[in-house]
């Protein structure tokens, strides 16, 4: 009390009344394990609670009232009305003295914990009126009225660094250690203690014309007095340091050079009994901690006996140290013998720091790694032209077998792919289903034999193939004459298949070589060996018979379009009327004459029935087209003497059929080089797994594609394999580290940096299919436009591939399709498969039984109820002390018990998310893609976790010493008493629960899973009970973030950036979006940022549902 009351005082005379009242606030709201230390018991915590409110309440009749009145609208009248002192005041139009530095970087030092937290809340609401410079707080831990981590002080200081905090409120943690060239004013609110003091806090002033401003008191003349001296010294030592520069050192010898050291040569680093000390709280202030407990070491002397017992937190690899010696320097021979023990086991590095800081700045520079996201496009081999010149070019011939399903009249015809390798596709991905705009087209490919063409019948094949998907491409003749032009046409590409229409001769399907023939049609030589009674017709450019033009493609020169003709109008000419759309009448021959000047001069000629080409679509996109009526313009009705024929005979089916071939052939090059992936993985492994292409297909396969697949369901299986995989093998070969260390370890490997290198390695990224197909980019074959060149690339020492462009590939897409390729084989080969992709990409692991030591026999009978426990989880441990293990929280300091749970966490954790990912992809393999990924983020989460601990009452059986944990693990019971079951998956509470109640579900499935021997079916059986019911696809209640986020871009809404505010511990969030013309704004506070934006998107999609209503928002 005599702390609080100090406080208070203090800031009421030294910084004003306003800055009192929210010290009083500060001290009213914050929570018991941080005030005092977690000292205070329930009582006490309430006697200091209500004294702080009452504090308020008195300190609140001196504050203006009125909504408008902020402390920041008259500074110079708050000072007058005692709000603030002249000395805040000095600060304040200190600092507004270098408003116009844009880049500033200020430290501020005070002397007192509380000073540095409410001058921080004061500038915080002064300065956003003025300018966006920010600022934060860093203090110490000494004064028991406050404490902040280690993590948190760090992250301040390198927001700091990065400018994206100008203004650091802070006591003397900060005078040495913080390196910040930047830095350019050091404001001393209150005066240093000591010279040192002086010295360090001036030094952090870096950067060159920088300034360093003391506030003292006019009329303290002692105070004035001692800082001229502190100036004075600083010359006083330079001189001193001249003076000596010449001499030569000598040794000093005093109680420090006696002193027991322990050196380790290699690096030359040292501990000494002085400073074995604070290396050892250094230590500890690195283990694994939360927001119950700070690992600390503790100290026991028995004085009698001359015996100091160190006692180390429970994720400490060593746990107890004891000395005998001096009683004066018990506790630091204790701490020394520490130090070198943990040296020893390779807990201290060779550098003599904690090895979670040497593993930090490795997985740092891992991060660091420069990735170039310029990244190839592959093309598959099998279809680029890999021979040299021969007579008789072998072609391997597949048909491509059409079948619509959907009424339409033109049917498609079967079409003949012919390729120079043959194809390694498995025969369950030849057969797959395009959506076209009337229905569905299934596409089946089947092998048909080998044929050998000479070099004149591969160029007329490439001449008409390019001939047929310019015109379907461009819709115009312009560029197709210079095809039909040259007879060389087609012959000097680097991509090499042919695509010819097919017939049947008998049962056998054959090339339609007279289809083909269509490319050499010209007025010069159609009449040789032509036998026919059909009629002439007069063209454009000369009679033709009839049936030349019947199944044709004509040009009308007059305005350039092409035509496929089906055949003839017979009662159609000239001399008929034509009505417009205007309703208007007139003869075909007034038409003509009034649109486009022309006489026709044949008026009894029957007209043309044709139809504009063809238009060629991306059908691989997952969007479904309406089925609408296909438009009459379409269909046009020409006079012959304006057409020329260009190709002939080739029918309208044809080029109907023609225009699916780029979807077709893009899905087959994506299908080879799926297969080419998975041959160059199969020539790796001694052990094949036979695995579809079209599984690795859908792996490499990203939903910006926007096709009826994509990887995320694989990536989602795979992420949870992966982490499942590298926990276990970690948890098994480090058994002596703790929780921390295994998870920056598991960081360093499944972190998305790590697994991009890894694809890379094996260069995945020029698989990856990463933008819709672009029917216009598409590549002809044997077209030699000069947009695209191959470039052949070497991937493994037995098969090569092509480069056809580049693109950018962020990382994460990289790191997104390994996840996803681990999932392909898993759900295929099963976890061997998955084990052996694993090492393949550079992952190691084996599931080799390694058994779990114990350093100590625990007597589980006296800590837990293990019989009631092993009921409740129906599970029988053969070792009863990993079920102690499992639920002790790091806060139990008890001998008895060495180890805490959060190893077992660490493992149960993936053991769980890989259990449930598994069962959800394994009992709906129909879902869509995405789906799994919402399944298993509202199955796997703490919320659920915790409300299934309470549900089973295992709170009751946790083993802890702290009253802050005690306290909320007590509201969550009450809680959970009024919560329905429509809560049980937690997103829909309003309130966050004690993540040790999730943790308690992960180590006991940890515990199971050790002690079964790894079984995970084990852990599965006793665990799922517990978390009944599972979710489902009908049940699933999407996260209030995620639902609001994908309405807005399904409804187009525009979503604002969410605003974050921060006071005594409450973080409050505004989310804002703005719908038809109306804005749906919410602001939420809750203790951590993410349960506030929770409640401030839940409030918002509420009142967006009742204002848009309907049944596609509800």
């Amino acid at each position: 009390m005599s702390k609080i009351h100090s406080a208070l005082v203090h800031c009421l005379d030294e910084l004003g009344v306003w800055l009192a009242l929210k010290a009083a606030e500060y001290l009213s709201c914050y929570e018991s394990d941080f005030l005092l230390g977690g000292k205070l018991g329930v009582v006490g915590e309430k006697i200091v609670k209500n004294y702080s409110l009452v504090a308020c309440q008195l300190f609140e009749t001196r504050i203006p009232s009125g909504p408008d009145w902020t402390i920041a609208n008259n500074v110079k009248a708050s000072v007058d009305a005692g709000l603030l002192t002249t000395k805040v005041f000095c600060l304040i139009e200190s600092l507004f003295e270098y408003r116009e530095l844009k880049d500033i970087r200020c430290i501020i030092f005070v002397e007192r914990v509380m000073t540095a937290i409410v001058l921080q809340s004061l500038l915080s609401e002064l300065l956003r009126k003025h300018n966006s410079w920010k600022t934060k707080y860093i203090a110490g831990n000494n004064s028991g009225l406050h404490s902040q981590t280690r993590k948190k002080q760090n992250e301040i200081v390198e927001e700091f660094r990065k400018g994206m905090v100008n203004i650091i409120v802070a006591t003397s943690i900060l005078e040495e250690g913080l390196d910040v060239q930047s830095c350019n004013l050091v404001i001393r609110f209150d005066p240093s203690a000591t010279v040192c003091s002086f010295i360090q806090s001036r030094g952090r002033a870096r950067m060159q014309n920088s300034d360093y401003l003391l506030l003292v008191k006019s009329g303290d003349f002692f105070t004035h007095s001692r800082l001229k001296n502190y100036l004075a010294s600083g010359d006083i030592m330079r001189k001193e340091s001249l003076c000596h520069a010449s001499h030569a050192c000598s040794p000093l010898r005093n109680h420090l050079y006696d002193e027991e050291v322990y050196r380790f040569a290699s690096t030359g680093a040292c501990v000494t009994l002085s400073s074995s000390v604070g290396l050892i709280h250094f230590y500890c202030s690195r283990l694994p901690a939360d927001g119950y407990f700070k690992p600390t070491p503790r100290c026991v002397i028995d004085k009698e006996k001359g015996v100091c017992t160190l006692y180390l937190p429970k994720s400490c690899p060593i746990q107890t140290v004891c000395v005998q010696g001096n009683i004066k320097t018990l506790k630091q021979k204790a701490c020394f013998e520490a130090c070198k023990q943990l040296h020893e086991i390779g807990a201290l590095t060779d550098n003599l720091v904690p090895d979670i800081v040497a593993e930090e700045a490795d997985a740092g520079e891992i991060g660091r790694e420069p990735y170039n996201d310029d990244q190839p496009i592959f093309f598959p081999p099998e279809l680029v032209n890999q021979c040299e010149h021969e007579d008789m070019k072998k072609y391997y011939c597949y048909l491509i077998e059409l079948k619509q399903n959907f009424d339409y009249e033109f049917p498609v015809h079967n079409i003949m792919l012919l390729v120079r390798s043959q194809l390694e596709i498995d025969n369950k991905s030849m057969g797959f289903e395009l959506e076209v705009d009337r229905g569905f087209l299934t596409v089946n490919l089947k092998y048909v034999g080998l044929i050998r063409l000479d070099p004149s019948q591969v160029i007329l094949s490439k001449r008409f193939q390019i001939a047929v998907f310019r015109v379907l491409m461009d819709h115009k003749v312009e560029k197709l004459t210079e095809v039909l032009g040259d007879p060389r046409s087609g012959n000097n590409s680097d991509i090499d298949y042919l695509l010819l229409p097919s017939t049947y001769l008998g049962q056998n399907p054959v090339i339609d070589w007279p289809s083909v023939c269509s490319v050499l049609f010209s007025y010069e030589n159609v009449w040789k060996d032509h036998v026919c009674n059909a009629g002439m017709i007069q063209t454009k450019s000369g009679l033709l018979c009839a049936c030349m033009i019947e199944n044709s493609l004509v040009c009308t020169p007059h305005n350039g379009h092409a035509y496929i003709v089906k055949g003839f109008l017979k009662n159609l000419t000239a001399n008929s009327l034509l009505k417009l759309r205007n309703g208007s009448v007139m003869t075909y021959m007034e038409y003509y004459e009034l649109r486009h000047g022309i006489q026709l001069r044949f008026s009894q000629v029957s007209f043309l029935d044709a139809r504009h080409v063809f238009p060629v679509h991306n059908y691989l996109h997952r969007c479904k087209r309406q089925k609408e009526k296909e438009s009459s313009n379409a269909f046009v009705e020409l006079p012959p003497e304006l057409c020329d024929v260009i190709m002939s005979p080739i029918s309208i089916s044809t080029f109907y059929s023609f225009t699916f071939i780029p979807s077709i052939m893009y899905r087959l090059e994506s299908l080879l080089l799926a297969t080419n992936l998975k041959k160059m993985q199969q020539d790796h492994c001694v052990q094949n797994v036979t695995i579809p292409t079209m599984k690795v297909l859908e792996a490499i396969t990203t939903k910006k594609c926007q096709e009826n697949f994509h990887l995320e369901s694989l990536e989602t299986l795979g992420d949870s394999f992966l982490k499942y995989a590298v926990c276990q093998q970690l948890f098994k070969t480090h058994q002596n580290q703790h929780e921390g260390l295994l998870s920056i370890r598991k960081e360093k490997i499944i972190s998305n940096t790590a697994l991009c290198m890894l694809g890379c390695d094996k260069k995945l990224p020029g698989f990856i299919r990463n933008e819709p197909f672009d029917v216009k980019s598409w590549i002809i074959p044997g077209y030699n436009s000069g947009s695209y060149a191959l470039n052949e690339e070497t991937l493994c020492s037995t098969r090569k591939i092509y480069v056809s462009g580049r693109r950018k590939l962020k990382n994460k897409k990289v790191a997104d399709v390994v996840e996803a390729l681990i999932g392909a084989y898993l759900s295929v080969g099963g976890e061997a498969a998955g084990v052996l992709f694993l090492n393949w990409i550079g992952i190691n692991v084996d599931f080799t039984n390694i058994p779990y030591q114990r350093q100590f026999k625990v007597h589980a009978e006296k800590l837990v109820n293990v019989r009631v426990l092993e009921s409740l989880l129906n599970y029988s441990f053969q070792d009863p002390s990993l079920l102690v293990e499992a639920l002790t929280h790091g806060s139990y300091m008890l001998a008895e018990i060495p180890e805490c749970y959060q190893r077992m966490e660490f493992l149960g954790d993936s053991v769980l998310d890989y259990l449930i990912t598994v069962h959800l992809y394994s009992k709906y393999p129909r879902m869509s893609p995405g789906l799994l990924t919402d399944l298993r983020s509202a199955s796997v989460n703490n919320d659920c976790y915790a409300l299934s601990a309470v549900k089973a009452g295992l709170h009751k059986y946790i083993l802890h010493a702290s009253q802050k944990l005690h306290k909320e693990i007590a509201e969550t019971v009450e809680s959970f008493k009024e919560l329905s079951m429509k809560y049980t998956f937690g997103w829909e509470c309003d309130k966050s629960f004690p993540k040790v109640l999730a943790d308690i579900i992960e180590s006991l499935a940890g515990a199971i899973f050790v002690d079964s021997g790894y079984d995970k079916h084990a852990v599965f059986r006793s665990i799922r009970p517990l978390l009944e019911p599972l979710i489902t696809p009908e049940t699933i209640k999407f996260h209030p973030v995620k639902e609001l986020n994908e309405l807005c871009q399904k409804e187009h809404f525009e979503q604002r950036p969410a605003t974050v505010s921060h006071d005594n511990g409450v973080t409050s969030i505004t989310t804002e979006v703005e719908a038809n013309g109306m804005v749906f704004k919410h602001t939420s506070s809750a203790s951590n940022k993410k349960m506030a934006r929770k409640l401030a998107c839940k409030e918002v999609l509420k009142s967006l549902k009742a204002s848009l209503g309907g049944p596609k928002f509800v």
